[in-house]
């Protein structure tokens, strides 16, 4: 969804100007803000990419602007007469006059930096992101070799699907949507798993990324939205994640949540049956 907008929004344009405006926001670039201001002037962005939960703008020559957007991060195309948001802590202006490029995070705990890039398996990435694996929409991934990686390992499926150093992308409301669609409780064995039971996991994940992402992603309360400020609905369209209580779609039985990893996981009592301790 943000990726998206980027692509459309700032591909192709030169950055002139650079402001920052709360030094969390760029603690991860340790040169610090001046170098990051003046790294970025005179650039001009390619293209935008993600992996994972990192997103970044390839810049000329061997380098990117790395994002992370944490919990409340937001990349927001404004035009340059619009207020300055609230939580507004770097602008990027462009060549162009037109509108500017603001990240703008509440809680700080995202960030962007300026980082290196690095060729892995035909694809250039910035450095910190070249250990996280393709996810399941990119059209290099490749199932076979996933599914064979998922099953070498002895955790339970939503921890392997959660593992970005074996698959990218899923998280943890994409997770419970795949598992319900597979019943498959999320703590099952990973090393039990038949091979077509992994495949079909992974399939329904892929489809679970592709219709939020046509949705425009799922949207729990104002901070997450795309580049224009805007809500996704697919949290509307959810079977589990956050449906405690409620029934089924599948079979009527009222939805649980458990805990898991700090978080919650939601699945059905009835379609998705827990496995026997080991």
């Amino acid at each position: 969804m943000v990726r998206r907008g980027l692509e459309a929004h700032v591909v192709g344009r030169l950055i002139t100007s650079v402001e920052v405006l709360h030094p969390r926001a760029i603690r991860r670039h340790i040169a610090g803000d001046i170098d990051f201001a003046a790294r970025l002037a005179g650039q001009t962005i390619t293209a935008a990419r993600r992996r994972g939960k990192y997103l970044w703008a390839d810049l000329d020559g061997d380098a990117a602007m790395l994002a992370h957007l944490g919990m409340s991060g937001q990349m927001l195309i404004r035009d340059g007469d619009a207020p300055d948001e609230k939580h507004l802590r770097v602008r990027l202006r462009f060549a162009d006059g037109g509108p500017q490029l603001r990240f703008v995070d509440q809680r700080t705990f995202g960030g962007l930096s300026i980082e290196d890039t690095v060729e892995v398996d035909g694809t250039v990435l910035p450095v910190p992101v070249a250990h996280i694996a393709r996810d399941p929409m990119d059209p290099a991934f490749d199932l076979p070799a996933t599914v064979k990686a998922l099953r070498r390992k002895r955790t339970e499926v939503k921890r392997a699907l959660l593992d970005q150093n074996l698959i990218s992308g899923i998280g943890n409301i994409y997770a419970d949507e795949a598992l319900w669609r597979a019943k498959l409780h999320w703590a099952r064995p990973t090393e039990k798993l038949p091979a077509a039971k992994a495949t079909e996991v992974l399939a329904h994940a892929a489809d679970v990324m592709r219709e939020a992402l046509g949705q425009g992603g799922t949207s729990f309360d104002a901070l997450y939205v795309n580049v224009n400020g805007e809500s996704g609905y697919f949290d509307r369209s959810l079977a589990v994640y956050g449906q405690e209580g409620l029934p089924c779609g599948r079979c009527g039985s009222p939805i649980r949540r458990e805990p898991f990893m700090n978080r919650s996981s939601y699945s059905c009592p009835r379609c998705q049956r827990r496995p026997h301790t080991r």
